[in-house]
């Protein structure tokens, strides 16, 4: 289940995402130094106009006009290339920083347990890695410059207001704390929706995902009214809620916009009763309602650039809550050290891996789960070794699997592989050892060899070949138009539920691995598919401890080991022959099973 409580960080968060922007800290200052040489230039201007009226008006007089142009000229050059340059900075800036974000969030993903995605949505985590990045990356770039620019504008600018006249310049900047008042005051408020509307298009965003993903479900369940109300309803809170935000953000700009214009009437007032009295000259009159007049804007970019930082602080909220999630199963830090992790693996220091697997006195129960699944559990599994779990839907059937692949860590006792905690080595070299086949087979985008060498990626055609033929798939792929170059769309949606299982089984024996777990996986496939590849299976397995869930009970008659699974708990363990002459739970499955078969070959007859 999503969480979308917030943590409030100070300063907008920008101590948070300090980590990934420091690496451009010089980028960053030269930006900051552009920014503020852009001010001075845009504040030296009205002197400019202040100097034409007093001399080239007032006095008549044109002697001082080459120098004038030349020095105009020379002004508006150093403005352009300084414009140039600080809006080169900042694109830099804000690609590198959004380019980090994403790849630190999208690894952090990698690391997470496999239990985090059981409870947090695709569109939640995209809304994550793709939109909440953005405006952050945003935010180190294109904000801080608004600001750098607006705040040194507005202090050169009293800088020579007060060197030109203090007293005109005093009624001017008496006004400009009335606008950060008003900010003050409009803050909470514009967190919150901004808050709230951050949430609702999470919400809009897995629906969407669910909506493309889940076609051909929602089709077939005719529940497209349904999908479409709730796409409706969450996109009509969105548009209550954006309506609201921006009746705020208008009353917000709107009232310091006033400001502005109240300064321009202050020095009106003040200015030309000064200038009649032959106290203020004309040309200083003009300056003085220039940046009265342009003070308005860089008070508004203010206000709006902190109105935009408060609306991203709710992005680096949910950004830093992502990347402070910590993996329930994690390497220690003596592990890390000496085998590596995910992304930097020591593969010189790993040993082989044979296969033996044992369950010492371990207590399951899941993190969300308050009932032990599992109490003072104890299994050994040999080398080579067929362990068959059977049990009804919803019986927990997949416990043991989770945590043989360390998915989930025992809540008390030891799993151990080769006779070694599984906690004394890597995540990595165990997932590597380990070939899965799931119930419901996903496929990457690209080509059949593509795929498959996912298991192996230096895996020949030859080898890749083989392996298709052992899993009886190599007719599949021969039927194909390209062949191993052919295309099997998003997800495998190109090819049947059968021809994604078969390629599935392909991709995982061409790893060659040594624990080899089938979690329901002749499920998808129909009666003549699965006859045709479980001889295929029977040799690949042997010499392999494999670990299959099995609901299909035909299919795992010959098991070395079958444990039944009841409520979530191992009622019985024995072979076929030992449990069927028990006449217990497994005895009561298998008979159903039997029975049920025989009823549906009958009506087909």
């Amino acid at each position: 289940m999503e969480d979308n409580s917030a943590v409030r960080y100070p300063l907008f968060g920008l101590p948070k995402i300090y980590s990934y922007a420091k690496k451009y800290r010089r980028i960053i200052l030269l930006m900051i130094m552009c920014g503020v040489l852009v001010s001075l230039a845009d504040a030296v201007y009205p002197l400019f106009s202040r100097y034409a009226l007093d001399h080239f008006i007032a006095l008549g007089t044109l002697d001082t006009m080459p120098a004038f142009i030349a020095l105009y000229i020379l002004v508006l050059s150093f403005q352009a290339f300084t414009n140039f340059t600080s809006t080169y900075f900042s694109g830099r800036i804000e690609m590198n920083v959004d380019r980090d974000l994403r790849n630190a969030a999208f690894g952090h993903i990698q690391e997470l347990s496999f239990s985090y995605f059981n409870q947090n949505s695709v569109g939640y985590l995209h809304s994550r890695v793709m939109s909440d990045t953005g405006k952050i990356g945003e935010m180190t770039s294109w904000r801080l410059m608004d600001l750098v620019w607006s705040g040194s504008y507005l202090v050169i600018m009293m800088i020579l207001m007060f060197a030109i006249h203090p007293r005109l310049a005093l009624y001017l900047v008496l006004l400009i704390p009335v606008d950060f008042v008003l900010i003050w005051l409009f803050q909470e408020k514009l967190v919150t929706v901004n808050r709230r509307i951050r949430e609702v298009n999470s919400r809009i965003t897995g629906n969407f995902n669910e909506g493309i993903t889940g076609a051909r479900s929602i089709k077939t369940l005719v529940v497209e009214d349904r999908m479409d109300a709730d796409f409706r309803k969450d996109s009509e809170q969105m548009r209550r809620i954006s309506v609201r935000s921006g009746h705020l953000n208008a009353l917000f700009i709107s009232l310091v916009t006033l400001m502005g214009s109240a300064a321009l009437s202050v020095v009106l007032w003040k200015g030309s009763g000064l200038t009649r009295a032959g106290i203020l000259q004309i040309g200083t009159l003009s300056v003085f309602m220039s940046y009265a007049l342009s003070m308005i804007d860089p008070i508004q970019q203010i206000v709006v650039t902190i109105a935009h930082l408060i609306g991203i602080q709710v992005n680096i909220e949910r950004f830093s809550k992502l990347m402070d999630e910590k993996p329930l199963v994690a390497d220690t830090p003596e592990v890390i050290a000496k085998y590596g992790d995910t992304f930097h693996p020591k593969k010189e220091n790993w040993e082989p891996l044979f296969g033996d697997v044992e369950f010492r006195n371990v207590d399951f129960r899941y993190p969300d789960g308050e009932e032990m699944v599992l109490q003072n559990f104890n299994l050994k599994v040999p080398q080579g070794t067929n362990v068959a779990i059977v049990g009804e839907t919803g019986a927990g059937k997949s416990t043991l699997v989770n945590l043989v692949c360390r998915f989930y860590e025992p809540t008390k006792g030891q799993v151990l592989i080769d006779g070694r905690d599984a906690r004394e080595r890597s995540q990595l070299w165990l997932h590597s050892n380990i070939g899965y086949v799931l119930q419901t087979p996903h496929l990457f985008s690209g080509s059949v060899r593509d795929n498959l060498r996912y298991g192996k990626p230096d895996a020949t055609d030859d080898e890749i070949w083989n392996a298709l033929t052992l899993v009886a798939a190599g007719d599949v792929v021969r039927r194909m138009e390209h062949g191993l170059d052919s295309e099997v769309g998003e997800g495998g949606d190109l090819l049947s539920t059968g021809e994604k299982q078969l390629l599935s089984f392909a991709r995982a024996l061409l790893a060659d691995p040594k624990i080899l777990v089938l979690d329901e996986a002749t499920s998808s496939i129909d009666l003549v598919t699965e006859h045709r590849i479980q001889t295929a299976i029977h040799a690949v397995i042997s010499g392999r401890t494999s670990f299959v869930v099995a609901h299909r009970l035909s299919t795992i008659v010959g098991a070395d080991l079958i444990l039944a699974v009841k409520d979530g708990k191992i009622t019985e363990r024995g072979t076929h022959k030992e449990l069927m002459k028990k006449g217990g739970y497994y005895h009561e499955l298998y008979s159903r099973q039997f029975a049920e078969m025989a009823a549906d070959l009958a009506r087909s007859n």
